[in-house]
């Protein structure tokens, strides 16, 4: 599971490189993002863009993470594919995260609340 990250005025990019992620990842990606959101303040945003498959292992993960960052920093999403954000809008997990159109929105979104 590879990750990639970005700090921005406001917060970090955790850009998710795989295109999948689901039971045989959802551990290691869950770790992944733990150490990749390390100690920066403010929100985390995870940017799905290359991901075209989550199963309910891989939203466990995900929903996993936003607990362990805690509210202090907040865990938003962006890019969702087609195929992901279906998966996000039928379990309701749309209505508990904050979800850019893509990265670059969620950067102008969060340095322009700075």
């Amino acid at each position: 599971m590879q990750l990639e990250c970005q700090d921005f005025t406001g917060g970090r990019m955790i850009r998710v490189v795989d295109t999948r992620i689901d039971a045989a990842s959802a551990i290691l990606f869950k770790d992944r993002l733990r150490a990749a959101a390390g100690d920066v303040p403010g929100p985390v945003v995870l940017d799905l863009a290359a991901v075209d498959f989550i199963d309910s292992s891989g939203l466990g993960a995900v929903v996993a993470s936003m607990k362990l960052l805690g509210g202090e920093r907040p865990l938003q999403l962006a890019g969702l594919t087609p195929a992901v954000e279906k998966v996000f809008r039928l379990t309701r997990m749309d209505s508990v995260f904050v979800i850019h159109p893509d990265g670059a929105a969620a950067r102008s979104a969060l340095q322009d609340a700075c």
